[in-house]
């Protein structure tokens, strides 16, 4: 069974655009999962892989034993409210003010912190398959190509610029993959990316000399 991991297999879809981000991103359906009775939450956990498509908010923890926890720096809370919870939707935990603020990612936990109004992150690269990728960075290995695609629609729609554009890397390889990079509104770099085949997602291999062969 291919589970979740972070980068994390996004169990659902960014979906129809339009709406507003907790309608479109938390259950399809206009209702936030965090506001949702035990017994909702109970009936959604059994639904099929395709319905569960319709919830990539993942206000619920993730699958598996463990989720995963991640805290970055941010300088403007309302600012990094806007991104996260505008712009890709997230579902709001819990907060301290304006001192620091819970998302729910796909089942995992993503905490921003007000770190100070000069913060900026880090302006590193590093080349992967022909493209200036940014480091570093972080974000979800979703689960289809319409995830993919939706979101990308939904960051241009919110005017926000991608640092790579959305393209298929390492064609014909056993990593394979869809991949965009863009960035929150404190610099820090985010990537989403889709395999081809999500059972390569953690396949083994030296991609100098995989590149080598494809050449041959």
């Amino acid at each position: 069974v291919f589970r979740q991991m972070l980068f994390v297999s996004f169990s659902g879809t960014f979906g129809d655009v339009k709406g507003s981000p907790r309608e479109v991103l938390c259950d399809g359906k206009g209702s936030q999962l965090r506001r949702a009775t035990r017994a909702s939450r109970v009936r959604a956990s059994a639904e099929s892989s395709d319905e569960r498509d319709e919830v990539p908010c993942g206000a619920q923890p993730a699958p598996g034993p463990s989720a995963f926890h991640l805290a970055i720096p941010v300088h403007d809370m309302k600012l990094a409210r806007e991104f996260y919870g505008g712009v890709l939707g997230l579902a709001e935990g819990r907060r301290d003010g304006d001192r620091w603020q819970d998302y729910a990612l796909d089942g995992h936990q993503l905490v921003c912190h007000w770190v100070g109004e000069e913060y900026r992150g880090a302006e590193f690269v590093n080349p992967v398959d022909g493209d200036r990728v940014p480091v570093p960075h972080f974000g979800l290995a979703l689960r289809s190509v319409n995830a993919f695609q939706s979101l990308a629609a939904r960051v241009r729609e919110h005017g926000v610029k991608f640092v790579v554009e959305p393209h298929l890397r390492f064609v014909g390889m056993p990593g394979e993959q869809y991949t965009m990079f863009f960035k929150d509104y404190s610099n820090n770099s985010l990537e989403f990316k889709v395999m081809t085949r999500p059972d390569f997602l953690f396949a083994r291999y030296d991609i100098s000399t995989e590149e080598n062969t494809a050449r041959s």
